[in-house]
């Protein structure tokens, strides 16, 4: 579970989310939407910690992230816009990396490392350096290491980015299994499509405010007032 209790964050005088409470429950899939400026990435980086908030507060799976940091980041992946990988590491070599630092058995380490490597067809450069990963690759070798300690929840920022449409099918398939499975699965993406697809309920925040909450069942109602579209009721809230 994750609760965002009127979160705020102030560079300066700029005020980037603007008291944002919102409550996503165990096993939800949340689309996180706004345009660019909107306060999205900001939001996630007071999520997961690396950024403090000027007010308010985060609580991920029970444990507040600004006085429980270790607790809570134990309990969720986090899958950035852009993918960091050490450079001369190897695929398997940064899964087994990611495994230690969560302070996962060996043997667990490997016996999941395979089962993900299975599941995100990595195997045939999962032995290759990741200096020499594609995008897409580079992505992928990211939200396998994010599923690598079985979290509670995961947070992804635009996880699409670089992807053939493979690669987009096993990352969206997974996502969705994961949420059945009771995983809170947290999404800020531009992709309408895949929000439509996926998401149990639909944020919008606009100038760090969220304007828009609604579950997918009920969004029906208002595509209908536009063209059926929801990037329609997204740009006429949004303009």
């Amino acid at each position: 579970m994750i609760k965002l209790a009127h979160l705020t964050k102030r560079f300066g005088s700029f005020t980037a989310v603007n008291n944002l409470s919102l409550e996503i429950p165990d096993g939800e899939f949340f689309g996180f939407l706004g345009p660019n400026g909107a306060g999205k990435t900001t939001t996630i980086k007071m999520m997961t910690g690396l950024f403090a908030p000027t007010s308010g507060s985060v609580t991920m799976n029970g444990f507040d992230i600004q006085n429980q940091p270790l607790d809570a980041k134990s309990t969720f992946g986090y899958i950035p816009d852009q993918p960091f990988l050490y450079d001369k590491l190897t695929g398997r070599e940064f899964l087994y990396y990611i495994g230690g630092l969560f302070k996962m058995p060996k043997e667990t380490i490997r016996r999941e490392i395979e089962k993900t490597v299975e599941h995100f067809e990595i195997g045939e450069w999962v032995d290759k350096r990741t200096e020499d990963y594609s995008q897409g690759m580079r992505q992928r070798i990211t939200i396998a290491a994010a599923f690598v300690h079985s979290p509670r929840t995961i947070i992804i920022d635009e996880p699409m980015v670089g992807l053939d449409p493979r690669s987009a099918r096993i990352v969206k398939d997974s996502l969705r299994q994961k949420s059945r499975e009771g995983v809170t699965v947290f999404m800020s993406t531009h992709n309408m499509e895949i929000v439509e697809e996926l998401c149990d309920r639909i944020g919008i925040i606009k100038d760090g405010r969220l304007i828009f909450l609604d579950t997918k069942e009920n969004l029906h109602h208002h595509k209908s007032k536009f063209d059926g579209k929801l990037e329609s009721v997204f740009l006429e809230l949004t303009k």
